[in-house]
Protein backbone atom coordinates (compact mmCIF):
# COMPACT_ATOMS: atom_id res chain seq x y z
CA UNK A 1 0.00 0.00 0.00
CA UNK A 2 1.62 3.36 -0.93
CA UNK A 3 1.97 6.15 2.10
CA UNK A 4 -0.42 8.52 2.64
CA UNK A 5 1.92 11.21 1.12
CA UNK A 6 2.21 8.79 -2.38
CA UNK A 7 -0.02 10.31 -5.18
CA UNK A 8 -0.96 6.82 -5.72
CA UNK A 9 -2.78 6.59 -2.71
CA UNK A 10 -5.17 9.32 -3.16
CA UNK A 11 -5.35 8.58 -7.08
CA UNK A 12 -8.68 6.89 -6.89
CA UNK A 13 -10.54 8.93 -4.91
CA UNK A 14 -9.46 12.08 -6.57
CA UNK A 15 -10.81 10.68 -10.32
CA UNK A 16 -14.41 10.50 -8.10
CA UNK A 17 -14.18 13.88 -7.06
CA UNK A 18 -13.11 15.36 -10.72
CA UNK A 19 -15.90 13.29 -12.02
CA UNK A 20 -18.64 14.34 -8.81
CA UNK A 21 -17.32 18.36 -8.87
CA UNK A 22 -15.85 18.80 -13.04
CA UNK A 23 -18.10 21.94 -13.34
CA UNK A 24 -16.78 23.26 -9.83
CA UNK A 25 -13.74 22.11 -10.26
CA UNK A 26 -13.13 24.09 -13.88
CA UNK A 27 -14.26 27.51 -12.24
CA UNK A 28 -11.70 30.26 -11.45
CA UNK A 29 -10.15 28.96 -7.89
CA UNK A 30 -12.05 25.97 -8.39
CA UNK A 31 -11.53 23.38 -5.74
CA UNK A 32 -12.65 20.80 -3.95
CA UNK A 33 -11.95 19.95 -0.14
CA UNK A 34 -12.54 17.67 2.74
CA UNK A 35 -11.50 15.67 5.63
CA UNK A 36 -10.64 11.83 6.04
CA UNK A 37 -10.17 10.16 9.43
CA UNK A 38 -10.34 7.36 11.76
CA UNK A 39 -13.82 9.11 13.13
CA UNK A 40 -15.69 9.97 10.24
CA UNK A 41 -14.79 11.36 6.88
CA UNK A 42 -16.83 14.01 4.81
CA UNK A 43 -16.07 15.05 1.01
CA UNK A 44 -17.52 17.64 -1.34
CA UNK A 45 -21.34 16.71 -1.83
CA UNK A 46 -21.52 15.61 -5.47
CA UNK A 47 -23.10 18.46 -7.99
CA UNK A 48 -27.06 18.77 -8.49
CA UNK A 49 -26.41 18.72 -12.30
CA UNK A 50 -26.78 15.91 -14.48
CA UNK A 51 -23.44 14.65 -15.42
CA UNK A 52 -22.23 13.39 -19.16
CA UNK A 53 -23.71 10.54 -20.87
CA UNK A 54 -21.91 7.82 -19.21
CA UNK A 55 -19.25 9.00 -17.09
CA UNK A 56 -20.52 7.80 -13.96
CA UNK A 57 -20.88 4.34 -15.57
CA UNK A 58 -17.95 4.52 -16.41
CA UNK A 59 -16.13 5.59 -13.26
CA UNK A 60 -17.87 3.34 -11.02
CA UNK A 61 -20.29 3.04 -8.52
CA UNK A 62 -20.41 3.64 -4.56
CA UNK A 63 -18.84 1.17 -3.68
CA UNK A 64 -16.04 1.94 -5.75
CA UNK A 65 -15.85 5.21 -4.11
CA UNK A 66 -16.09 3.43 -0.61
CA UNK A 67 -12.87 1.34 -1.77
CA UNK A 68 -11.02 4.67 -2.18
CA UNK A 69 -11.77 6.15 0.70
CA UNK A 70 -10.66 3.06 2.15
CA UNK A 71 -7.66 3.31 0.37
CA UNK A 72 -6.21 6.51 2.18
CA UNK A 73 -8.08 5.45 5.81
CA UNK A 74 -5.27 2.22 5.31
CA UNK A 75 -3.18 5.08 4.54
CA UNK A 76 -4.14 7.30 7.41
CA UNK A 77 -4.16 4.06 9.60
CA UNK A 78 -0.39 2.36 8.45
CA UNK A 79 0.75 6.41 9.02
CA UNK A 80 -0.57 6.56 12.73
CA UNK A 81 -2.43 9.62 12.15
CA UNK A 82 -5.67 10.68 13.40
CA UNK A 83 -6.76 11.91 10.17
CA UNK A 84 -6.60 14.41 7.19
CA UNK A 85 -7.85 17.87 5.57
CA UNK A 86 -7.17 18.29 2.06
CA UNK A 87 -7.32 20.48 -0.88
CA UNK A 88 -7.85 19.36 -4.81
CA UNK A 89 -7.42 21.54 -7.41
CA UNK A 90 -7.96 19.91 -11.10
CA UNK A 91 -7.73 21.24 -13.94
CA UNK A 92 -10.49 19.99 -16.83
CA UNK A 93 -7.25 18.11 -18.51
CA UNK A 94 -6.93 15.87 -15.49
CA UNK A 95 -3.30 18.14 -13.92
CA UNK A 96 -4.18 17.38 -10.00
CA UNK A 97 -2.63 19.25 -7.18
CA UNK A 98 -3.11 17.64 -3.84
CA UNK A 99 -2.79 20.00 -0.63
CA UNK A 100 -2.37 17.68 2.43
CA UNK A 101 -3.35 19.98 5.15
CA UNK A 102 -1.72 18.66 9.13
CA UNK A 103 -3.48 20.70 11.63
CA UNK A 104 -1.62 18.93 14.14
CA UNK A 105 -2.42 19.87 18.14
CA UNK A 106 -3.03 23.39 16.95
CA UNK A 107 -7.02 22.52 15.80
CA UNK A 108 -9.95 21.09 17.55
CA UNK A 109 -10.13 18.97 14.10
CA UNK A 110 -13.93 18.19 13.40
CA UNK A 111 -14.91 17.83 9.30
CA UNK A 112 -13.62 20.94 8.08
CA UNK A 113 -10.83 23.50 8.06
CA UNK A 114 -13.20 26.64 8.21
CA UNK A 115 -15.49 24.40 10.98
CA UNK A 116 -12.48 23.91 13.18
CA UNK A 117 -10.86 25.95 16.54
CA UNK A 118 -7.56 26.70 16.47
CA UNK A 119 -6.55 25.85 19.73
CA UNK A 120 -4.47 28.53 21.37
CA UNK A 121 -3.79 27.37 24.45
CA UNK A 122 -3.02 23.69 25.07
CA UNK A 123 -5.34 21.63 27.27
CA UNK A 124 -7.81 24.63 28.11
CA UNK A 125 -11.34 24.04 28.13
CA UNK A 126 -14.15 26.79 28.04
CA UNK A 127 -15.62 28.43 31.35
CA UNK A 128 -18.34 25.94 31.61
CA UNK A 129 -16.23 22.60 31.56
CA UNK A 130 -14.51 24.32 34.15
CA UNK A 131 -17.27 24.66 36.41
CA UNK A 132 -17.49 22.72 39.62
CA UNK A 133 -21.07 22.16 41.33
CA UNK A 134 -21.94 24.25 44.43
CA UNK A 135 -21.19 22.10 47.37
CA UNK A 136 -24.66 21.31 48.99
CA UNK A 137 -23.78 20.32 52.66
CA UNK A 138 -27.72 20.11 53.58
CA UNK A 139 -28.41 17.67 50.67
CA UNK A 140 -29.85 14.16 52.21
CA UNK A 141 -31.02 10.96 51.22
CA UNK A 142 -34.33 9.88 50.10
CA UNK A 143 -36.90 8.62 52.65
CA UNK A 144 -36.98 5.86 49.99
CA UNK A 145 -33.03 4.66 50.42
CA UNK A 146 -33.41 1.31 51.42
CA UNK A 147 -30.51 -1.02 52.23
CA UNK A 148 -32.32 -4.15 53.42
CA UNK A 149 -35.18 -3.86 50.87
CA UNK A 150 -32.85 -3.39 48.28
CA UNK A 151 -30.22 -5.83 49.23
CA UNK A 152 -33.47 -8.50 49.60
CA UNK A 153 -35.00 -7.29 45.98
CA UNK A 154 -31.65 -7.37 44.17
CA UNK A 155 -31.20 -11.57 45.52
CA UNK A 156 -35.02 -12.53 44.48
CA UNK A 157 -34.09 -11.23 41.63
CA UNK A 158 -30.62 -12.55 40.65
CA UNK A 159 -31.04 -15.64 42.74
CA UNK A 160 -27.06 -17.08 42.31
CA UNK A 161 -25.62 -14.19 40.88
CA UNK A 162 -21.64 -13.35 41.90
CA UNK A 163 -21.46 -10.46 44.23
CA UNK A 164 -18.39 -8.27 44.38
CA UNK A 165 -15.82 -9.11 47.27
CA UNK A 166 -15.09 -6.21 49.54
CA UNK A 167 -11.24 -5.93 48.19
CA UNK A 168 -12.55 -5.26 44.24
CA UNK A 169 -14.82 -2.75 46.26
CA UNK A 170 -12.16 -1.54 48.05
CA UNK A 171 -10.14 -1.20 44.44
CA UNK A 172 -12.74 0.37 42.58
CA UNK A 173 -13.01 3.34 45.18
CA UNK A 174 -9.46 3.57 45.23
CA UNK A 175 -9.16 3.62 41.43
CA UNK A 176 -12.18 6.13 41.64
CA UNK A 177 -10.80 8.60 44.44
CA UNK A 178 -14.35 8.72 45.74
CA UNK A 179 -16.58 5.76 48.42
CA UNK A 180 -19.15 4.65 46.63
CA UNK A 181 -22.66 4.86 48.61
CA UNK A 182 -24.04 2.45 50.43
CA UNK A 183 -26.42 1.48 47.91
CA UNK A 184 -24.38 0.88 44.56
CA UNK A 185 -22.22 -1.32 47.38
CA UNK A 186 -25.68 -3.23 48.42
CA UNK A 187 -25.97 -3.29 44.46
CA UNK A 188 -22.45 -4.71 43.45
CA UNK A 189 -22.49 -7.08 46.31
CA UNK A 190 -25.21 -9.06 44.92
CA UNK A 191 -24.04 -8.92 41.95
CA UNK A 192 -20.62 -7.88 40.06
CA UNK A 193 -22.06 -8.11 36.58
CA UNK A 194 -18.89 -9.45 34.88
CA UNK A 195 -20.02 -10.55 31.22
CA UNK A 196 -17.71 -14.02 31.79
CA UNK A 197 -20.40 -14.81 34.73
CA UNK A 198 -23.25 -15.94 32.07
CA UNK A 199 -20.76 -16.95 29.36
CA UNK A 200 -23.00 -15.40 26.50
CA UNK A 201 -26.04 -16.74 27.84
CA UNK A 202 -28.05 -13.80 26.45
CA UNK A 203 -31.33 -15.02 28.68
CA UNK A 204 -29.25 -14.15 31.77
CA UNK A 205 -27.84 -11.05 30.50
CA UNK A 206 -31.52 -10.08 29.73
CA UNK A 207 -32.48 -11.26 33.50
CA UNK A 208 -29.80 -8.47 34.95
CA UNK A 209 -31.09 -5.44 32.88
CA UNK A 210 -34.55 -6.36 34.18
CA UNK A 211 -33.83 -7.09 37.50
CA UNK A 212 -31.55 -3.46 38.09
CA UNK A 213 -33.17 -1.55 35.40
CA UNK A 214 -30.16 -0.74 32.84
CA UNK A 215 -27.36 -2.25 31.63
CA UNK A 216 -25.11 -2.27 34.53
CA UNK A 217 -21.34 -1.59 34.07
CA UNK A 218 -18.88 -4.19 36.10
CA UNK A 219 -16.78 -2.15 38.48
CA UNK A 220 -13.63 -1.80 36.65
CA UNK A 221 -16.04 0.05 34.29
CA UNK A 222 -18.07 2.45 36.54
CA UNK A 223 -16.35 5.78 36.50
CA UNK A 224 -16.64 9.47 37.68
CA UNK A 225 -18.65 11.38 34.66
CA UNK A 226 -17.07 14.96 35.03
CA UNK A 227 -16.52 17.17 32.43
CA UNK A 228 -13.76 15.34 30.97
CA UNK A 229 -15.97 12.34 30.13
CA UNK A 230 -18.25 14.83 27.89
CA UNK A 231 -16.20 16.29 25.54
CA UNK A 232 -17.27 19.09 23.47
CA UNK A 233 -15.34 20.81 20.48
CA UNK A 234 -14.73 24.26 21.64
CA UNK A 235 -16.70 26.74 19.53
CA UNK A 236 -19.80 24.73 20.88
CA UNK A 237 -18.82 24.51 24.07
CA UNK A 238 -17.89 28.29 24.56
CA UNK A 239 -21.24 29.05 23.41
CA UNK A 240 -22.77 27.84 26.46
CA UNK A 241 -23.85 28.56 29.96
CA UNK A 242 -24.26 26.73 33.12
CA UNK A 243 -27.00 27.56 35.71
CA UNK A 244 -28.27 25.89 38.08
CA UNK A 245 -32.41 26.86 39.17
CA UNK A 246 -33.44 27.31 42.59
CA UNK A 247 -36.20 24.51 41.69
CA UNK A 248 -33.97 22.07 40.01
CA UNK A 249 -32.80 18.42 41.28
CA UNK A 250 -29.87 18.06 39.40
CA UNK A 251 -27.17 20.78 39.26
CA UNK A 252 -26.88 22.48 35.55
CA UNK A 253 -23.17 21.49 35.32
CA UNK A 254 -21.08 19.87 32.37
CA UNK A 255 -19.83 17.02 34.80
CA UNK A 256 -19.72 16.21 38.13
CA UNK A 257 -16.94 14.87 40.65
CA UNK A 258 -19.92 13.20 42.67
CA UNK A 259 -21.84 12.21 39.67
CA UNK A 260 -20.49 7.99 39.97
CA UNK A 261 -21.91 6.53 36.01
CA UNK A 262 -22.90 2.58 36.30
CA UNK A 263 -24.81 1.73 33.56
CA UNK A 264 -26.26 2.36 30.29
CA UNK A 265 -30.07 2.83 29.15
CA UNK A 266 -29.22 0.92 26.35
CA UNK A 267 -29.17 3.62 23.63
CA UNK A 268 -26.05 5.55 25.12
CA UNK A 269 -27.39 7.61 28.25
CA UNK A 270 -25.28 6.84 31.40
CA UNK A 271 -27.25 6.24 34.36
CA UNK A 272 -25.39 7.78 37.32
CA UNK A 273 -25.46 8.15 40.60
CA UNK A 274 -25.63 12.07 42.23
CA UNK A 275 -23.73 12.57 45.45
CA UNK A 276 -24.00 16.54 44.43
CA UNK A 277 -27.56 17.12 44.13
CA UNK A 278 -29.70 20.48 42.67
CA UNK A 279 -30.92 22.60 45.60
CA UNK A 280 -34.51 20.32 45.05
CA UNK A 281 -32.50 16.94 44.65
CA UNK A 282 -31.75 14.43 47.33
CA UNK A 283 -28.26 12.82 47.87
CA UNK A 284 -27.96 9.50 45.77
CA UNK A 285 -30.77 10.60 43.58
CA UNK A 286 -30.22 8.40 40.38
CA UNK A 287 -29.98 10.62 37.05
CA UNK A 288 -29.77 10.22 33.32
CA UNK A 289 -26.69 12.07 31.53
CA UNK A 290 -28.52 12.28 27.63
CA UNK A 291 -25.76 11.36 25.00
CA UNK A 292 -27.60 14.10 22.77
CA UNK A 293 -26.40 16.90 25.68
CA UNK A 294 -23.27 18.02 26.99
CA UNK A 295 -24.54 19.84 29.65
CA UNK A 296 -27.46 18.53 32.68
CA UNK A 297 -28.95 15.14 33.51
CA UNK A 298 -32.39 13.98 34.31
CA UNK A 299 -33.66 12.42 37.28
CA UNK A 300 -35.01 9.41 36.87
CA UNK A 301 -35.71 8.56 40.52
CA UNK A 302 -34.82 9.64 44.10
CA UNK A 303 -33.06 6.47 45.04
CA UNK A 304 -30.93 3.37 43.40
CA UNK A 305 -33.85 1.82 45.69
CA UNK A 306 -36.64 3.40 44.13
CA UNK A 307 -34.85 2.51 40.41
CA UNK A 308 -34.59 -0.61 40.96
CA UNK A 309 -37.90 -1.20 42.40
CA UNK A 310 -39.28 1.19 39.10
CA UNK A 311 -40.71 3.83 41.23
CA UNK A 312 -40.58 7.25 40.46
CA UNK A 313 -40.12 7.08 36.33
CA UNK A 314 -38.97 10.32 34.83
CA UNK A 315 -39.67 13.12 37.96
CA UNK A 316 -37.46 15.72 37.45
CA UNK A 317 -36.79 17.27 33.74
CA UNK A 318 -33.58 19.05 32.57
CA UNK A 319 -33.36 22.98 33.70
CA UNK A 320 -30.49 23.06 31.93
CA UNK A 321 -31.22 26.26 29.60
CA UNK A 322 -29.12 28.32 27.16
CA UNK A 323 -30.62 31.60 27.27
CA UNK A 324 -30.67 35.11 28.42
CA UNK A 325 -29.01 36.86 30.78
CA UNK A 326 -26.10 34.46 30.13
CA UNK A 327 -26.42 33.94 26.56
CA UNK A 328 -27.78 36.58 24.13
CA UNK A 329 -28.58 36.22 20.39
CA UNK A 330 -28.91 39.16 17.82
CA UNK A 331 -30.03 38.06 14.58
CA UNK A 332 -32.76 38.64 12.59
CA UNK A 333 -35.37 36.37 14.80
CA UNK A 334 -33.53 37.30 17.96
CA UNK A 335 -32.77 40.27 19.88
CA UNK A 336 -32.63 43.16 17.38
CA UNK A 337 -29.87 45.18 19.24
CA UNK A 338 -26.57 44.59 21.16
CA UNK A 339 -28.06 46.86 23.53
CA UNK A 340 -30.90 44.90 24.41
CA UNK A 341 -28.26 41.66 25.48
CA UNK A 342 -26.17 43.95 27.83
CA UNK A 343 -26.72 42.18 31.47
CA UNK A 344 -24.02 41.82 34.10
CA UNK A 345 -24.53 38.05 33.66
CA UNK A 346 -23.95 38.09 30.02
CA UNK A 347 -21.43 35.26 28.92
CA UNK A 348 -21.90 35.01 25.50
CA UNK A 349 -23.08 37.32 22.78
CA UNK A 350 -23.82 35.52 18.88
CA UNK A 351 -24.13 37.74 16.49
CA UNK A 352 -26.18 35.85 14.04
CA UNK A 353 -27.23 36.60 10.17
CA UNK A 354 -28.08 40.85 10.40
CA UNK A 355 -29.76 42.48 7.43
CA UNK A 356 -29.72 45.99 9.43
CA UNK A 357 -26.60 48.70 9.60
CA UNK A 358 -23.34 46.86 11.08
CA UNK A 359 -23.58 46.85 15.03
CA UNK A 360 -21.30 48.43 18.12
CA UNK A 361 -19.72 46.00 20.60
CA UNK A 362 -19.57 49.51 22.65
CA UNK A 363 -22.76 48.56 24.65
CA UNK A 364 -21.13 45.40 26.01
CA UNK A 365 -17.82 46.88 26.95
CA UNK A 366 -16.63 45.90 30.42
CA UNK A 367 -19.33 43.69 31.31
CA UNK A 368 -17.46 41.13 34.12
CA UNK A 369 -18.42 37.93 32.21
CA UNK A 370 -17.98 38.54 28.97
CA UNK A 371 -15.97 35.34 27.71
CA UNK A 372 -17.73 34.71 24.32
CA UNK A 373 -18.16 36.52 21.22
CA UNK A 374 -19.36 34.75 17.31
CA UNK A 375 -20.04 37.39 14.59
CA UNK A 376 -20.74 36.76 11.14
CA UNK A 377 -18.73 38.59 8.36
CA UNK A 378 -19.47 42.14 7.91
CA UNK A 379 -21.82 42.30 11.21
CA UNK A 380 -19.24 44.24 13.22
CA UNK A 381 -19.21 48.04 12.81
CA UNK A 382 -15.53 47.93 13.86
CA UNK A 383 -14.02 45.23 14.68
CA UNK A 384 -11.54 47.14 16.86
CA UNK A 385 -13.82 47.49 19.47
CA UNK A 386 -13.08 44.03 20.41
CA UNK A 387 -10.05 45.12 22.19
CA UNK A 388 -11.75 46.65 24.77
CA UNK A 389 -13.37 42.82 25.49
CA UNK A 390 -10.48 42.18 27.82
CA UNK A 391 -12.05 38.96 29.02
CA UNK A 392 -12.53 37.15 26.15
CA UNK A 393 -11.89 33.30 25.94
CA UNK A 394 -13.52 32.69 22.69
CA UNK A 395 -13.40 34.62 19.66
CA UNK A 396 -15.05 33.38 16.25
CA UNK A 397 -15.09 36.02 13.18
CA UNK A 398 -14.80 36.48 9.57
CA UNK A 399 -11.69 36.34 7.70
CA UNK A 400 -11.92 40.36 7.05
CA UNK A 401 -12.67 40.79 10.39
CA UNK A 402 -9.39 39.02 11.44
CA UNK A 403 -7.44 40.18 8.78
CA UNK A 404 -8.29 44.10 10.74
CA UNK A 405 -7.56 43.00 14.34
CA UNK A 406 -3.91 41.21 13.08
CA UNK A 407 -3.03 44.15 11.24
CA UNK A 408 -3.62 46.46 14.27
CA UNK A 409 -2.35 43.91 16.27
CA UNK A 410 -5.50 43.99 18.11
CA UNK A 411 -6.18 40.72 18.90
CA UNK A 412 -6.96 39.84 22.49
CA UNK A 413 -4.22 37.81 24.36
CA UNK A 414 -6.87 36.72 26.70
CA UNK A 415 -8.01 33.89 24.40
CA UNK A 416 -7.78 30.82 24.82
CA UNK A 417 -9.50 29.43 21.59
CA UNK A 418 -10.46 30.97 18.44
CA UNK A 419 -12.53 30.29 14.91
CA UNK A 420 -12.63 31.45 11.99
CA UNK A 421 -16.37 32.12 9.80
CA UNK A 422 -15.62 31.26 6.15
CA UNK A 423 -18.69 32.58 4.09
CA UNK A 424 -19.45 30.95 1.06
CA UNK A 425 -17.07 28.93 -0.71
CA UNK A 426 -13.80 30.39 -0.16
CA UNK A 427 -10.72 28.76 -0.80
CA UNK A 428 -9.16 26.94 2.18
CA UNK A 429 -5.33 27.49 1.90
CA UNK A 430 -5.62 31.20 2.75
CA UNK A 431 -7.89 30.80 5.52
CA UNK A 432 -5.03 28.03 6.68
CA UNK A 433 -2.50 30.64 6.45
CA UNK A 434 -5.14 33.37 7.99
CA UNK A 435 -5.30 30.49 10.86
CA UNK A 436 -1.28 30.04 11.47
CA UNK A 437 -0.84 33.70 11.72
CA UNK A 438 -3.37 33.76 14.71
CA UNK A 439 -1.64 30.18 16.00
CA UNK A 440 1.71 32.14 15.82
CA UNK A 441 0.81 35.45 17.95
CA UNK A 442 0.65 32.02 20.46
CA UNK A 443 3.81 30.36 19.30
CA UNK A 444 1.82 27.28 18.63
CA UNK A 445 2.24 24.63 15.87
CA UNK A 446 1.02 25.91 12.53
CA UNK A 447 -0.91 24.27 9.89
CA UNK A 448 1.56 22.66 8.00
CA UNK A 449 0.91 21.93 3.93
CA UNK A 450 2.26 18.78 1.61
CA UNK A 451 2.12 19.38 -2.23
CA UNK A 452 1.48 16.17 -4.11
CA UNK A 453 0.97 16.56 -7.90
CA UNK A 454 -0.37 13.94 -10.49
CA UNK A 455 -2.27 13.28 -13.88
CA UNK A 456 -5.65 11.63 -14.52
CA UNK A 457 -5.30 9.91 -17.06
CA UNK A 458 -8.60 10.00 -19.18
CA UNK A 459 -10.73 6.95 -18.67
CA UNK A 460 -10.64 3.65 -20.53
Amino acid sequence: MPSIHDFATWEPLLRFLWTDNAESLAAPDGHVAGRLGRAGWSLAAPPRTPRKPGRGRRIGGMQDKRDAVERVLSALEDAGMDGVSFVAEISPAGRAVLYLLDTGPSVDAGIALHRDSLILVEGSVPEPWRRLPDPVPEAMPAPSADLALLQRTLEERLDGAIGATEAEIAAAEERLGIALPDELKVLYRVTRAQREDWDGDIVRAERLYKAVGCDLFQLDDVYVADAASRPCPWQFAATEAVSTPPDAAVQGVVGSPGWIAFGDNGGGDRIAVDLTPGPRGHMGQIIMLSHEKSIGAYVLADSLTDFVAGRGGQVDGDHHRTELPAVARVNVRSLTSVEAAVHPALEVLSIGVWEGEPLSLAPVTGLPRLRTLTAQPGTLADPLEIAALTGLEFLKLGPEEWRVLLDAGAVPRSLSAAAIEVPGHLHPLPIADLANEILALWDRPPITRTVLEGELAPDA
